[in-house]
């Protein structure tokens, strides 16, 4: 058995990590992050790559499948389009929940690279076409118009993507949901069964690589026009729903708003803007699809049937809470991308619109879904959500709230 080394001391021997200066304009001197566990002296983070799929890794090089030892071959990886940087790059209290340098680590870090330090892109930006029977649907009804350029002629429709892994800053993450550094330490190490004993023994490093899943944007239109501020931007902020988005289960409004969305920001690229679908993993409201699955037992179960009126106390039954998507973290990602306003907003959630506008982006226009998009078994959630303060141009009737509705069990 080989001999274990704990990570738990900031004296480990051998060569140390750089320090990380969180905003420095200068990517050399902010210092690269690096959280591989080869040699834990050469760390500057806590926790590992790949969120939750770090797990998988290790499981890989447990079963001989993977050398612990291996290096990324970065040959032919650099972004497809360049991104930024942009003035909130600079001010660490704007991102504090992804490293803006993430897609270009093989540029700016080769001379660690080539030293044989292993440091790893936390983003990456490539470029797809992307196909759904929604997109070809309005192309059928005339409410999209093939151009050659961003939507083909069989509805295929050319994006730009890109993924983005979790990098948190520990002492702006603090500072952006109002507690102590060592308050939220001591927090996640206790709630998280003591999975990282540095982030209570090592107050020296201030990044958090979290085992959660990070967000993929995609892009509708030039590239170029990201950053300017005569460039109009429609945008939709979707949080995950495999149910929906790709079974199509009608419970929810999940996909049809995501296609709504994607069918507005293709239109905005037309007209010479640029469309933004962010498309973040916070399964069934950052509470799990376990616990989601649940709550829709106990919404239908209920005596009286599913209604609008218990749609969240039922949530809150089960979990403890309504919602743990904690917005605050949301906005990063747009000043990653250096948006300051957002002329087309696909959402009704007020608790997104007032997270990007607390952080200083303005919504011009929030769009809400049609009411020919909404299945009917999402009318419960429709009107529970109205009456909670989303936004919509109609609030629903007090009858309607306590309206039964739903089929059972059958979805």
């Amino acid at each position: 058995m080989r001999h274990i080394r704990l990570n738990t001391h900031p004296a480990q021997g051998g060569v140390q990590a750089p320090p990380v200066r969180w905003g420095a304009r200068d990517p050399a001197t902010r210092g690269p992050v690096v959280g591989t566990v080869a040699d834990p002296a050469r760390r500057n983070a806590i926790g590992v790559h790949a969120g939750s799929y770090g797990l998988y890794r290790a499981l890989a090089i447990a079963a001989r499948e993977l050398s612990p030892d291996h290096r990324p071959d970065f040959t032919d990886t650099a972004p497809a389009e360049p991104i930024g940087p942009f003035e909130t790059w600079f001010d660490p209290d704007k991102i504090v929940s992804l490293d803006p340098w993430g897609a270009r680590v093989p540029e700016l870090y080769a001379d660690k690279l080539a030293a044989g330090w292993d440091i790893r892109p936390t983003i990456a930006i490539t470029k797809a076409h992307i196909t759904m029977p929604e997109v070809q649907a309005a192309i059928a009804a005339g409410r999209l118009k093939p151009d050659g350029e961003v939507l083909g002629p069989t509805g295929d429709v050319r994006v730009t993507k890109a993924a983005v892994e979790p990098v948190w800053w520990l002492p702006g993450i603090a500072r952006r949901f109002g507690v102590g550094e060592a308050e939220l330490r001591r927090t996640l190490f206790e709630h998280t069964g003591g999975m990282y004993t540095e982030l209570v023994t090592r107050t020296d490093l201030e990044l958090f690589l979290p085992p959660i899943g990070g967000a993929t944007i995609y892009f509708f239109g030039d590239m170029a026009r990201l950053g300017r501020p005569e460039t109009k931007i429609a945008c939709r902020l979707h949080d995950e729903c495999n149910g929906s988005d790709v079974f199509g289960s009608d419970i929810c409004t999940c996909r049809p708003y995501l296609a709504h969305g994607i069918e507005l920001c293709i239109e905005t690229a037309q007209a010479g803007g640029l469309g933004v679908v962010i498309y973040n993993r916070k399964e069934g409201r950052a509470l799990g699809e376990v616990t989601k699955f649940l709550v829709y037992n106990a919404r239908k179960r209920q005596p009286g049937g599913d209604s609008a009126a218990q749609y969240f106390n039922r949530t809150e039954c089960v979990a403890g809470v309504q919602d743990m998507r904690f917005q605050e973290l949301m906005p990063d990602l747009f000043h990653w991308l250096g948006i300051t306003r957002i002329d087309r907003f696909a959402s009704m959630s007020n608790m997104k619109s007032d997270a990007l506008r607390e952080q200083g982006i303005d919504i011009v226009e929030q769009v809400p879904i049609p009411d020919d998009l909404i299945p009917p078994d999402a009318r419960v959630e429709m009107d529970a959500k109205k009456a909670a303060g989303y936004f919509t141009p109609v609030k629903p009737a007090a009858e309607d709230l306590h309206r039964p509705k739903g089929r059972g069990l059958d979805e």
